[in-house]
């Protein structure tokens, strides 16, 4: 399946299970859950579909530098465990793990098809988008590296926070965690 395809198929399949549909609600009872019930596990499909939910937050010049990796077996989950110290029972207990890789300092590269399907969704004119397009591709890739990893951190932050509340309003706890062992693994 095209990535294009994939979009236009999640997007069509967003907000189906959803359980609190008050903004309110969700910002309040947001919590950091530390311990989860082993017994709930949350399907592929539904995880696909949060993402996909909080990959609706605003990003810079919308480049989306969000990367997630879905870590949801006992193997994957044990591989992770020595990097995640401090919160191996989030690991051990959770459905899924969701990994928010920051700093995609390449993401201008997804520009041209990110701006296209948002024309082709009726998101944005097409007279927008090439304006923004020769504005970005031609002052991004010359950006210093640590302006790049700034504006990534920011939008991931955004994103992750989106999910954690997305995950909410599907019935979801989180927690949200950071481990330089995690990022450095990453990296690799």
């Amino acid at each position: 399946m095209s990535k294009k395809s994939y979009v236009i198929k999640m997007r069509d399949s967003m907000f189906n299970h959803i359980v609190i549909n008050d903004f309110a609600s969700i910002v309040k009872g947001r919590r950091s859950v530390r311990n989860y019930d082993e017994t709930i596990k949350i399907s592929k499909e539904e995880i696909s579909e949060i993402i996909s939910e909080a990959s609706l937050a605003p990003s810079s010049a919308n480049m989306q530098p969000w990367r997630v990796v879905v870590v949801d077996t006992p193997e994957g989950k044990e591989k992770l465990r020595p990097l995640v110290r401090f919160n191996t029972l989030q690991n051990d207990t959770s459905s899924a793990m969701l990994l928010i890789i920051f700093g995609d300092t390449q993401s201008y590269l997804y520009v041209k098809e990110i701006y296209n399907i948002a024309v082709e969704q009726g998101k944005m004119p097409a007279k927008v988008r090439d304006s923004q397009l020769e504005t970005i591709l031609s002052m991004y890739p010359t950006l210093p590296k640590e302006i790049k990893v700034e504006v990534a951190k920011v939008d991931s932050s955004i994103f992750t926070m989106q999910l954690m509340l997305v995950a909410h309003a599907h019935g979801y706890d989180t927690n949200p965690t950071g481990s330089n062992s995690l990022i450095k693994a990453a990296a690799a």
